[in-house]
């Protein structure tokens, strides 16, 4: 069974029990999973963010709840029209919508939120109802996929057709996979280091599909690497910059975030982070620059997080407490185009 019609079985039950207490005369009201700090919880066991167990009861019989209630309904009322005419939204679009018929959303977190809230309600990720952000992420593989997406069933695409390499958008990622050479997953952080590897061939040096995260993944574009780690059985390498900043890009692949703890299908726990790492400023001698008050206070709070107790990330957070100095990946130019590729890649993938 399809994962957007179990989003929109949810949806329908949603309503129909709105429409029963209307029924009834008496007050709407709805159950919703709290995302309070409280509430989410770090499993170690899955490796990755939940939602707890604690619950709050939004009701029409508080006038405070009316607003944020009436919201709500028109979002699952939204979503159940673009799983029904198979069109996607994005975040953007949702907002501007709720403008036309003056929801009262004072700006787009607002609107992001509630449908978020949705998302925790009927128990489905807001992809699985067609709303997405604006995608920036992009893949380069030899991996050969079909479309599933309504005009385009059965159409079939390599990930080498592109040399900029494709942009990871809804279409791509919930493609089916048909097949590819590759052993291995790389995500990496930086346009300008994605393009290298594209250029170096490190795709065919390595067998590897190349992901460029574009910072923090967008949501798609990490269930596609929890896609193709677990329906391919891929091991995921991550690579980011040596910063406090990188490092919380790979954990977020690797255990998703606190904001998504009700979305399981955006973490990979399987994965690795790679590098780069601050023992690698030292080692490389590598061009940095010093550690503002921005990055030690992040560190601090990285320090303070169970996720990170381990190594290499305690050992690395106390390398950059150590040096007191970050580099990005594009350092590794220093000895040249290709170093990144053909030397540090090759010895830390061995």
């Amino acid at each position: 069974m399809k994962k957007e019609s179990k989003a929109k079985r949810s949806i329908v039950s949603m309503a129909l029990q709105v429409l029963k207490q209307v029924e009834k005369k008496e007050p709407p009201s709805l159950e919703i999973p709290l995302r309070t700090v409280d509430n989410i919880i770090f499993d170690e066991k899955k490796g990755h963010y939940v939602l707890g167990p604690k619950k709050a009861i939004r009701t029409s019989r508080n006038v405070k709840h009316l607003k944020p209630l009436t919201q709500l309904v028109w979002v699952a009322s939204l979503a159940r029209k673009l799983i029904d005419e198979d069109k996607t939204s994005t975040l953007r679009d949702v907002f501007y919508m709720a403008e036309g018929v003056e929801l009262g959303f004072e700006d787009q977190s607002e609107s992001d939120r509630i449908i978020t809230e949705l998302e925790s309600v009927i128990g489905s990720p807001r992809e699985d109802f067609k709303i997405y952000p604006e995608e920036r992420s992009a893949i380069f593989a030899d991996l050969t996929i079909e479309y599933t997406v309504k005009g385009y069933e059965g159409r079939r695409i390599n990930l080498t057709s592109h040399p900029d390499g494709l942009m990871i958008g809804p279409a791509l990622a919930t493609s089916k996979f048909v097949k590819t050479s590759a052993d291995k997953v790389l995500c990496i952080e930086k346009g300008a280091m994605f393009t290298r590897f594209v250029e170096e061939k490190a795709w065919k040096k390595y067998n590897a599909i190349l992901i460029h995260t574009a910072g923090q993944a967008p949501r798609a574009t990490r269930r596609l690497i929890r896609r193709l780690n677990t329906e391919l059985d891929l091991p995921v390498y991550i690579f980011t910059d040596a910063d406090p900043w990188g490092l919380h890009i790979a954990q977020v692949i690797i255990s998703g975030s606190a904001n998504a703890a009700h979305v399981p299908e955006l973490a990979t726990p399987k994965a690795r982070w790679m590098g780069v790492y601050a023992s690698d400023i030292e080692e490389y001698k590598l061009p940095s620059t010093r550690l503002l008050d921005v990055d030690i206070k992040r560190l601090n709070e990285l320090k303070k997080d169970k996720r990170y107790t381990k190594d290499p990330w305690r050992k690395e957070i106390d390398k950059f407490f150590e040096i007191k100095k970050k580099a990005e990946q594009e350092a590794f130019s220093k000895y040249g185009l290709s170093y990144m590729v053909d030397v540090y890649l090759k010895k830390r993938l061995a």
